[in-house]
Parts: structure tokens; C-alpha cells; sequence
């Protein structure tokens, strides 16, 4: 298989990765969303213009990812789902928890991952292009 071949296949293969890891952060509080789907867009980009154009163009990823790229910015729909969410899940996660280390570690991640969604800005509108990319 060429250099190049080679290249693009890997970049495919840690992009889909990259992708499912981001998918399962929007479930998963403490696994987090928005990097890995920003990795999955840079492996897509550099290897793969259909896979990228459908990233960019999905329904639901597309405009998050669109969002954080061009406008460093969240919905306030999404921060507001995203922040009930998490902590919706990390207090029942502290509930069952019975290890206090755990526990502390849990109430941090919640912080932390809040903090991040309240230093972006926040759109209240849909964005008109996404041609900017």
C-alpha cells in the first residue's frame, strides 16, 4: 500500500474512532464530546473529503462542530441540555458511588466541563452558512 494510502487510511480509522468517542460523550458525562469530535473533523479533513463533507453536514454534529470552530460558541439550547444532563448523570453516579475518591473526582469533572460551557459564547440563533469552513 503507497505512503499516502497508508496515511489516509489511518487518519480514517482514528477519525471514525474520534467520532464514536465524541457520540458517546454526549451520553457518557465524564467522556467529553467536543474534542474528539473536532479531532474527527482535522483526521476527515486531511483524509477524506466525503467523510469530512458528511461530519460538517450531519443533522445533529454538523452544526456543533460548525458552531465551536467559527464561532467559538454553543446554542443555548445545547448548553443548557448539555449542563442538566451532566449533572443529572454525575448525581446519580455520586449517589451509587460509594468511594469518596470518586465521588470528589465526579463533582470536578461536573465543574470543570461547566466552567468550559460557561466561557463560551452563546448563539441564539442558527448560524447562515456553513460555507465559512
Amino acid at each position: 500500500m503507497p505512503a499516502n494510502k497508508t496515511k489516509n487510511f489511518l487518519l480514517i480509522i482514528a477519525g471514525t474512532l474520534s467520532l464514536l468517542l465524541g457520540i458517546a460523550g454526549i451520553f457518557l458525562p465524564v467522556v467529553p464530546t467536543t474534542p474528539f469530535l473536532l479531532l474527527a473533523s482535522a483526521c476527515y479533513l486531511r483524509s477524506s473529503k466525503r467523510l469530512y463533507a458528511w461530519l460538517i453536514n450531519h443533522k445533529i454534529l454538523g452544526s456543533y462542530i460548525y458552531d465551536y470552530l467559527v464561532h467559538k460558541a454553543v446554542k443555548k439550547r445545547t448548553r443548557t441540555g448539555t449542563l442538566i444532563f451532566l449533572w443529572l448523570t454525575l448525581l446519580i453516579s455520586i449517589f451509587v458511588s460509594s468511594s469518596v475518591y470518586l465521588k470528589v473526582i465526579l463533582v470536578l469533572v461536573g465543574v470543570g466541563v461547566s466552567i468550559h460551557l460557561f466561557t463560551l459564547k452563546t448563539l441564539d440563533q442558527e448560524p447562515k452558512s456553513k460555507n465559512d469552513l
